[in-house]
């Protein structure tokens, strides 16, 4: 890929998805034999299956559909960190990043998926309060490997309702197992899907020159 690198999880049927959510299905409608000349493959999912953009309308009644979604916001130079075991990404902790490096995009590595099978249910997520101090420093994405960018049990999502407010770009569930710490240029364009919520992004990263 020409130094590109593939921070995308696979989507397979079966594949673990948010509990509650509609399970993941590759289906044919037709293959290749007698009755047809191509294989034709049918996708059943949720829109937040595997690696995914969240759009406005997730958490705002009123917001923009990801098919509006600024298609800039997904493409350029971004920031990738680890996130130690036991740190709070709290409001000290934004004020730290955006005071060493200033991202425009910010890609956080939890290490959330220790079992590509097990759905994680326990992973490290921003406070609404950190959500802020990257919001009024003019952050433009952040993106997490882990499900979401609130903790597995939140009830109102409000990591989600600052960012997507602020007019961020969110995307999970990112593959960042074995992606140094550093610079990269990130595209992961989401779908035009003008009438959902979310939709399954290719994100793929290349370090940066």
């Amino acid at each position: 890929m020409s130094g590109w690198i593939d921070a995308t999880r696979p989507v397979v049927s079966g594949m673990p998805v948010w509990p509650g959510d509609a399970p993941c299905r590759v289906e044919w409608t037709a293959r290749i034999g007698a009755e047809s000349a191509a294989n034709v493959a049918e996708l059943r999912c949720s829109a937040h299956t595997g690696t995914h953009a969240d759009g406005p309308f997730h958490v705002v009644g009123g917001g923009a559909c990801i098919g509006a979604a600024p298609l800039d916001a997904f493409i350029g130079r971004a920031l990738v960190i680890p996130i130690p075991p036991g740190t709070a990404l709290d409001a000290a902790w934004a004020r730290g990043v955006i005071a060493r490096d200033a991202p425009e995009r910010l890609l956080i590595r939890t290490g959330a998926w220790t079992d590509p099978s097990t759905f994680p249910t326990s992973f490290p997520a921003p406070s609404p309060e950190a959500a802020q101090v990257l919001a009024d420093a003019g952050l433009r994405l952040l993106g997490t490997d882990a499900p979401s960018v609130d903790p597995f049990d939140s009830a109102d999502l409000p990591a989600h309702r600052v960012l997507l407010g602020a007019g961020i770009a969110v995307i999970e569930n990112l593959l960042l197992d074995g992606v140094a710490e550093g610079e990269y240029d990130l595209i992961a364009l989401p779908l035009r899907l003008e009438e959902a919520d979310a939709s399954p992004v290719r994100a793929v990263l290349r370090p940066a020159s």
